[in-house]
């Protein structure tokens, strides 16, 4: 609703007459989760209008984008991609799914609205929002005989993928999940339940391919992507979850247990990663020019990676070098992450099982016998532990089995969220 007033300013240079526009916000039902190392707005399908213009215009607002200063105190954002993000789920119509996930990315100071991946920490959350809200039949997910546990069939739209996610129920109120618990990551004060997130054949989850060029290595060059204008560079570039690219750090001259904030002060490295990653999007037939490439900002994540040794991370707290088997650095919408996108992480395990990647060759060629076994990677804020099976076909193409990793979730808030309709004309 609209209406305006001519009011006259208390204060300023001039005394003439200030027009002003007076808008009612409106609001729709919504949930606000942690899910891994992410915060999202979450919505039910129903709840929003079938026009995704008119839904952008929500997101926008809810979130606080876009914001040149970059704060997004203006909206439930925090300023960083990894909490500039909404959720939307659904009931799905598969045989295979109870339901369906939708993940966008809101750019923070752009506001743009990005539906080109998935959201692996947000996952953690969804299968907790869809079965207290009735979404899931509780004859197919009801507590079972191991246990008070339910498993949730998600489909994500973004990735045309199935994910499994297992968590404890109450068992006198089964319709209500139990998200606290004694399970801590890393990157996120308390503790939680444990959920188990299994993806189902995560391979080519947007170029139907895990490795989209059919290559274990390519290099970057001016030769091999119009309008690229750096250095030559060897990449790995693998499709598994989300697509990443990968790059030893010692080829970039990086330390790779650089920290996010000192990354951030290296603009000349970061428009450097921000143009390989480019240029991957184009090679993996995800956009046809450069040009086209920074229209999408979500993918490919930018994974720089390096051997272990011992440093210091965001919280001071010092990591040992055989804590970890691999540590990575990772570039995700433009922002150095404070841990890792869970779906880099599987991307990393199953990019150290496929012979011949940059990932692979820090295990000295020894990484591909060993599909399945847990990998432990090194991140800003610790360490994570993934699973990633692949295999080999005759024909000698890779194929990414299954994926598997363990998060938590809370529900921070649940009710209402108010938005703002853009602003019309004056007259």
């Amino acid at each position: 609703m609209l209406c305006t007033k001519t009011i006259t300013p208390l204060l300023g240079p001039s005394a003439s007459a200030q027009h002003v526009i007076f808008r009612h916000a409106s609001g729709l039902p919504a949930a606000f989760y942690r899910g891994g190392t992410s915060k999202a707005v979450m919505f039910k399908e129903t709840d929003l209008p079938a026009d995704k213009e008119t839904r952008g215009a929500i997101f926008r607002s809810a979130i606080g984008s876009p914001d040149p200063h970059g704060r997004q105190l203006n909206g439930m954002g925090g300023g960083l991609s990894s909490v500039s993000k909404v959720v939307l789920v659904g009931k799905s119509s598969r045989p295979d799914a109870d339901v369906d996930y939708t993940f966008v990315q809101v750019g923070v100071k752009d506001g743009a609205i990005d539906y080109g991946s998935n959201c692996g920490n947000m996952l953690a959350a969804v299968g907790p929002f869809a079965h207290e809200r009735g979404m899931t039949d509780p004859a197919v997910t009801g507590p079972t005989a191991s246990g008070h546990n339910t498993t949730v069939r998600i489909f994500n739209t973004n990735t045309q993928k199935v994910i499994h996610s297992t968590f404890p129920v109450d068992p006198l109120s089964p319709r209500r999940p139990i998200l606290d618990g004694s399970y801590g990551l890393d990157g996120v004060s308390g503790t939680g339940a444990p959920i188990q997130l299994d993806f189902v054949r995560p391979g080519g989850s947007r170029t139907g391919k895990l490795l989209p060029t059919g290559r274990a290595v390519d290099v970057i060059s001016s030769d091999t992507v119009i309008g690229y204008s750096g250095e030559p560079i060897r990449t790995t570039i693998m499709d598994c979850g989300n697509p990443c690219v990968f790059i030893h750090a010692s080829d970039l001259d990086v330390d790779p247990s650089i920290l996010p904030q000192e990354l951030e002060k290296d603009g000349e490295k970061l428009k450097l990663l921000e143009d390989i990653r480019r240029a991957a999007l184009v090679l993996m037939g995800l956009a046809p020019t450069m040009s086209d490439a920074a229209k999408t900002k979500s993918i490919p994540k930018v994974c720089i990676v390096g051997r272990p040794s011992t440093h210091k991370l965001i919280s001071g707290e010092t990591l040992e070098a055989e804590s970890a088997d691999l540590v990575v650095r990772t570039i995700s919408s433009g922002d150095p992450h404070r841990a890792i996108p869970i779906t880099a992480a599987l991307c990393v395990a199953a990019a150290a099982h496929v012979n011949g990647t940059l990932v692979e060759s820090l295990f000295g060629g020894s990484a591909g016998a060993n599909s399945g076994k847990e990998l432990v990677i090194g991140h800003p804020s610790g360490t994570i532990a993934v699973q990633a099976q692949v295999e080999q076909l005759s024909d000698g193409v890779w194929k990414a089995v299954s994926a598997g990793v363990i998060r938590t979730a809370r529900k921070l808030f649940d009710g209402t969220v108010f938005w703002d309709a853009p602003k019309p004309a004056l007259p």
